[in-house]
């Protein structure tokens, strides 16, 4: 080939652009990004509506159903998810995968923005937020003390996160577990009434104050000034000493009517590490970061920042994700140096210095393989090393072919020179056929839609790069370094002993079986048939799932307390738990959030937002635990939780892959919510009856209790009283009214909340002494015009796609296979008879895995004739192709048994390890093909040919396979269990096809003998 001639008659110049690999790749490694989980950015946007106080009826009514109808008519709208609760409504958007997510979200803020004044105005808050995978945090860091004041843990809690906010690469450096500090301003509203003062004079007087209105700008001589305005509140005094109104000639302060004080927000959040009080500080990585290099900045300013913390506060790094990232890429690091020691061991064959040759082509094939990979934009994360590792063993397959080829003709009597020129050009166009070939086979994965194959991605990049790149260095630096290095030998030379060794075991075993099934044909291929089709019978026997549980020593305890229990019970509860996790040893930190979830620190976990029932648990074992140990712990927790007195106590497992509310998920339709209550109800009981589901949660099978201001209308109208003064004035005793923020002399912003006098939390007490102002200022009591009165409503309201929608979900035990659970659930559903305008949907793991392999088939069928396409220009025959495709089936045999040895199930990844399995296959196919034709067109008879490119090149095909499973050996014995069904795949794969196609291979040529041109 005309590439091998160039790079081995100018050596010199092959010689520079070999080093320069070198460097270039090693450089590529040591600064491209790294993390530990791909990075997913899908057009996902989470609009969260703050509205205190509102039921969720009034919040759908008023809110949500008006944003649905607006974000629902926009252009490539996939979903809408909306869960609506008491004053939150979340509204979780999706857009089509392949949208531009930048231009979706500045879409979808331009319509919010553009409705606000169409949508009540008093909402506290709209946000709309990006799920991106850099905002999961990769820090937390816990401040403790039993004994500070909040004053104090803020001071030191702002100071750390200014100083981690001057490392560059760290972002949204937050504090969680610490209220905000505020100005309150409690009314003493029957003073008020006595003084005959409106409510709303107060309210105007006090915004007339905050407000700052700049002055503009004068002209005196040839200079311009702007002009300042009184400006806004300065310090607490001058709040106090604002004039509110003039009474019995004289001007009456807001400090003669209501307590001016510094106070706290009301503490939603309650945070501890290990049982003691602590406020968290978190914060997370850029995107394109190197995670290990950000590491060795922010750990000196954690060091230097500790001895600067008094004797009352400590510190504590409770989670360090760069340590997580280090030790499983150290870990597949090992598994990288064990996997090339096994393939130096496999090809001792081939002698000292054609193994070397070809060991020489593994750093040059990753360096090339890498820069190709930084320079598409991809990281270094498990996956995409995983990628390498796979390609390991593929990488070295170009080589072990160029080089042994070279070497039979050396053995052959001919020169260096002449046996690497001879030996490229007889198996070049072979070499590039069979990388096309796995290239295409990885194709789909590349192609894969949604979320799930944005998650697998730079997987089959990373083996695409590399095998691409090996084919480069098979044909340019192997030659050169061939025609350099490997020694020449006397015609009839047989090799080292280890050659000698195999090729008599191939001769002694292979030959005779090989001519046994040459004078059978038919009944040769009836039995691999019968073989493939037995093989097929393990499919419903190991099942199918779709992505495993994480191996990561770490999981969550979710904590639901009956609902409407207030905080400071949910915490009671959350205490005990506390109690039984310290008794466990294994355990080194567990960080604990009563009242919402922990701060996000897993790539697909959605933290819980505000509620006073609800409480969750970060829990971290000892890094050195074992997935064994792990499952032990949570199991033992779960049997010991199952019975906990006043609170339903979750023990869950992080999941790999994108997010799942939870593995089995009935989604029912229909508009009526006392009717969907109803047949969730079945629904719930069904699931409770099917074995293996845990954890079964529906969200409406209990109502709450709300306590109604019923307004007597006519009555207050007839007292001159406005309705919508009867609701400011409410929300103000209970609730506070927001009124703005001041900055005081240290520059921090402050908010001014108005209320009545009351504890920290609001109760019935607030009601007492409330009144409201008429038409002409009178106060009136507001027992005179309303009852208090308890009324029941839904706890949430959920909506799919602006339907109203109810999902029973429930989680899978330890032991059992989701989708046999799944189907088992599906079927006892629709047994479910329901009335007319009422539907389900099985959503869950069944609903991700139909967008997962959405459109799936177009990209199966495109490879597929991209692949036959291929083959019939490398060989311009039909009949070569069908031959070279008939080994497919026979790697599926030792795929499935290896899936059902070791207890896997069929999974997203193993499915991609059995795509990638046939073009590894057709691979070693077309060199056996290829030789036969070429030995055909050298006048040798059909037999003839059939035995001698069956023995030839049962060596190179035996010694590529070796390499192969010696590469993924490491894999396999991962525990991580996303990755190693991929390795277990592939090894049985090879192994079965390896064995049977040197037989069928052989005799489906015979039955369907090709034209030689």
């Amino acid at each position: 080939m005309r590439i091998s001639n160039f790079a081995v008659k100018n050596y010199q110049f092959t010689l520079v652009i070999f080093l320069m690999t070198i460097a270039l790749g090693l450089t590529t490694f040591l600064n491209m990004p790294r993390s530990e989980d791909p990075a997913t950015d899908g057009p996902q946007f989470p609009v969260i509506v703050v509205y205190p106080g509102t039921s969720p009826a009034d919040m759908e009514e008023l809110v949500v159903d008006p944003l649905e109808k607006r974000i629902y008519a926009l252009e490539d709208i996939k979903k809408i998810k909306t869960t609506i609760s008491d004053g939150v409504a979340v509204l979780n958007v999706d857009y089509k995968y392949e949208s531009n997510v930048n231009d979706k979200y500045q879409e979808l803020v331009r319509e919010i923005n553009s409705m606000r004044n169409e949508l009540p105005q008093d909402i506290y808050s709209i946000d709309v937020n990006k799920v991106s995978p850099s905002n999961v945090n990769i820090l937390q860091i816990g401040l403790i003390s039993e004994n500070s004041s909040r004053e104090n843990l803020k001071k030191y809690a702002e100071r750390l996160q200014e100083e981690l906010e001057k490392v560059n690469a760290l972002k949204e450096v937050e504090i969680f577990g610490l209220p905000n500090e505020i100005v309150r301003i409690d009314l003493h509203l029957d003073q008020m009434a006595r003084m005959n003062i409106p409510v709303q004079a107060v309210l105007g007087s006090i915004q007339s104050e905050i407000g700052n209105i700049p002055g503009g700008t004068i002209e005196a001589g040839n200079k311009a000034f702007n002009v300042k305005t009184s400006g806004d509140y300065k310090d607490l005094e001058e709040i106090a000493n604002t004039q509110v109104i003039a009474f019995q000639g004289r001007n009456v302060a807001l400090k003669d009517i209501a307590d001016v004080h510094f106070d706290y927000e009301e503490n939603k959040h309650i945070t501890r590490l290990n049982g003691y009080r602590t406020v968290f500080v978190n914060a997370a990585l850029k995107e394109g970061s190197n995670i290990s290099q950000v590491q060795e900045q922010y750990l000196p300013v954690l060091e230097k920042f500790k001895t600067s913390l008094p004797s009352n506060i400590d510190m504590v790094l409770a989670f360090d994700q760069a340590e997580f990232v280090n030790k499983r890429l150290g870990g597949l690091g090992f598994d990288f140096v064990i996997a090339i020691l096994l393939v130096s061991i496999t090809l001792l064959p081939l002698g000292g210095r054609a193994a070397a040759i070809v060991m020489i082509s593994i750093p040059l094939s990753l360096a090339i393989g890498l820069v190709l990979l930084n320079a598409l934009g991809y990281s270094l994360n498990q996956l995409s090393i995983v990628g390498l590792v796979v390609a390991l063993g593929l990488l070295v397959d170009d080589s072990i072919v160029v080089v042994e080829n070279i070497e039979r003709w050396i053995r052959e009597g001919h020169s260096r020179m002449e046996a690497t020129l001879l030996g490229t050009k007889q198996i070049g166009l072979s070499v590039i056929g069979c990388t096309i070939t796995l290239i295409i086979a990885f194709m789909p994965l590349v192609f894969l839609p949604e979320g799930s194959g944005d998650f697998i991605r730079s997987l089959p990049i990373a083996v695409i790069t590399s095998v691409l790149a090996s084919m480069f260095v098979s044909l340019t630096i192997i030659p050169f370094l061939s025609s350099r290095i490997l020694k020449e030998h006397v015609e009839g030379h047989q090799g080292n002993l280890f050659l000698r060794s195999l090729q008599k075991a191939i001769s002694v075993s292979y030959a005779p079986l090989l001519e046994r099934s040459l004078r059978k044909p038919v009944q040769t291929l009836v039995i691999a048939l019968v073989v493939f089709a037995s093989s097929m019978a393990l499919f419903p026997v190991i099942g199918f799932s779709l992505f495993p549980a994480s191996e990561k020593p770490q999981f969550l305890v979710n904590i639901i307390t009956p609902i409407q229990t207030k905080i400071g019970e949910t915490d009671a509860v959350t205490k005990k738990v506390e109690a039984v996790l310290k008794d466990i040893p294994e355990i080194q930190f567990f960080s604990t959030n009563v009242g919402k979830g922990n701060p996000r620190i897993y790539y697909n976990v959605i933290p819980e937002n505000e509620r006073t029932d609800f409480a969750q648990i970060f829990v971290q074992l000892d890094p050195n635990s074992s997935v064994k140990e792990k499952v032990r712990i949570t199991e033992s927790l779960r049997s010991q939780f199952n019975t906990f007195p006043g609170a339903k106590i979750e023990v869950k497992n992080f999941e790999q892959g994108p997010p799942v509310t939870a593995p089995v998920e009935v989604r029912l339709s229909g508009e009526n919510l006392d009717s969907l209550r109803v047949i969730s109800a079945k629904v719930e009981k069904l699931i409770q009856e099917t074995p293996g589901t845990i954890y079964i949660n529906n969200p409406v099978s209990n109502l709450k209790t709300d306590i109604k201001v019923a307004i007597q209308k006519e009555k207050a109208r007839s007292l001159g009283i406005n309705i919508m003064e009867v609701d400011r004035t409410v929300r103000l005793a209970v609730a506070g009214l927001k009124l703005g923020s001041y900055s005081d002399a240290n520059g921090d912003q402050k908010e001014i909340i108005v209320t009545s006098p009351k504890e920290e939390r609001a109760s019935l007490i607030s009601f007492n002494k409330l009144f409201i102002n008429n038409n002409q200022g009178a106060a009136i009591p507001i027992e005179q015009i309303a009852d208090l009165e308890f009324e029941s409503s839904p706890l949430l309201i959920s909506h799919y796609n602006k339907t109203r929608t109810v999902s029973v979900t429930a989680f899978v035990q330890e032991g059992f296979l989701a989708d046999r659970v799944i189907n088992e659930v599906s079927a006892k559903v629709e047994k479910v008879t329901m009335p007319e305008g009422y539907n389900f949907k099985m959503a869950g793991e069944a609903e991700t895995r139909e967008e997962s392999f959405g459109g799936f088939q177009t990209v199966i069928i495109v490879t597929v004739f991209l692949f036959i396409a291929v083959l019939i220009l490398l060989f311009k025959t039909f009949k070569s192709t069908i031959i070279v495709l008939s080994v497919i089936p026979l790697g599926m045999v030792g795929a499935l048994a290896a899936l059902w040895i070791t207890g896997n199930s069929l999974s997203f990844v193993a499915i991609i390890g059995l795509i990638a399995l046939a073009g590894i296959e057709v691979k070693n196919s077309i060199l056996l093909v290829d030789f036969t034709n070429q030995l055909r067109a050298e006048g040798k008879s059909l037999d003839a040919a059939i035995r001698e490119a069956g023995e030839i090149r049962f060596l190179p095909i035996v010694l590529t396979t070796l390499t192969a499973i010696g590469g993924l050996m490491p894999i396999a014995w991962s525990t991580n269990p996303l990755i190693s069904p991929l390795a277990i795949v592939l090894i049985g794969g090879l192994i079965s096809s390896t064995v049977l196609s040197r037989i069928v291979t052989p005799v489906v040529y015979k039955l369907l003998p090709p034209r030689i041109q």
